[in-house]
């Protein structure tokens, strides 16, 4: 059974989505392994409008309890338009914003001998993000801290307990997850060293009477600008800390981890920024993982 997917999205704030699937969470993850890599997670850009599309890319296999392959694939694509909008308010002594994304995303999985998955891939969309609160504050010494609120909504195209028509599995979740998160960053002469840190906790879902366990993701920056080009090196961990259950029972066997590294290579072409983040996972266990790309679009509106 497929429990959790890859898939994401984030902007120059920091905002993430989810990723892959094995014996924790009903399906998704709500955040994408390393869609904020590169990114300056403790700050906001400037007062205005900011729109931000994530286009990323997952090769993945499935992994069990004993980091063994299981022989099930998954390969999907999400696009996660994303609108920020720095208010140019101040609370609390922070630049206060808000953003919303509605991510979309085409999955198609593959089982050994399991003729009736074939011709499963289909496009959906994914759960509603809203984040009502996005608050960041500018340290000495050149460090940053920008926490925020986030909650994904249940109103997928299809999840679990209502199947895709073509089979395969759901575009999104079945439940409202919450997810508040810390972002910090030390932003110094070209240099941006970050950790964006997300704590995710949901609800049941009522028609299968499935709850996913919380969970902590972590995605890492180490870049360095130099004109328009920024290069450096991006990771991420994802850590489940308590067990899946059904009706209110613990299930063994349902707490994954996943740690990855890889490059970032991007160019700011003033008008609009692109960066790309490629990583491979190091070590997968309960989980699913491989190879991701990400390639995102940052453009000020106004």
């Amino acid at each position: 059974m497929l429990h959790k997917l890859g898939r994401g999205l984030a902007l120059a704030l920091g905002l993430a989505l989810l990723s892959a699937p094995a014996g924790a969470t009903e399906l998704w993850d709500q955040h994408l392994r390393g869609v904020d890599s590169g990114l300056p997670a403790g700050a906001l850009p400037p007062e205005g409008l900011y729109f931000a599309l994530n286009n990323y890319f997952a090769s993945f296999k499935q992994y069990g309890p004993a980091d063994r392959k299981t022989g099930m694939s998954l390969n999907a694509v999400v696009e996660a338009p994303v609108l920020l909008w720095n208010t140019g308010l101040e609370v609390l002594g922070a630049q206060y914003a808000v953003a919303v994304a509605q991510p979309l995303d085409y999955t198609e999985i593959g089982v050994p001998n399991a003729p009736t998955l074939t011709n499963t891939g289909h496009w959906g969309n994914f759960n509603t993000y809203l984040a009502p609160v996005i608050l960041s504050w500018a340290l000495p010494y050149d460090f940053h801290v920008k926490g925020s609120f986030g909650v994904w909504l249940d109103d997928a195209s299809s999840a679990p307990g209502r199947s895709p028509s073509r089979g395969g599995v759901g575009s999104g979740n079945g439940f409202t997850t919450f997810e508040p998160a810390l972002g910090i960053s030390w932003l110094h002469d070209g240099w941006n060293l970050s950790a964006q840190i997300y704590y995710d906790t949901s609800t049941r879902n009522d028609r299968t009477r499935y709850q996913s366990g919380d969970q902590i993701a972590v995605d890492y920056t180490a870049t360095k600008t130099i004109g328009g080009w920024t290069v450096g090196l991006g990771a991420f961990q994802l850590n489940q800390i308590e067990q899946d259950s059904r009706n209110g029972t613990k299930l063994s066997g349902t707490v994954s981890q996943s740690y990855g590294l890889g490059p970032i290579l991007g160019y700011d072409f003033g008008r609009f920024s692109l960066q790309g983040t490629y990583n491979h996972y190091l070590l997968v266990h309960n989980d699913v993982g491989d190879d991701v790309l990400n390639v995102r679009l940052v453009v000020p509106v106004f």
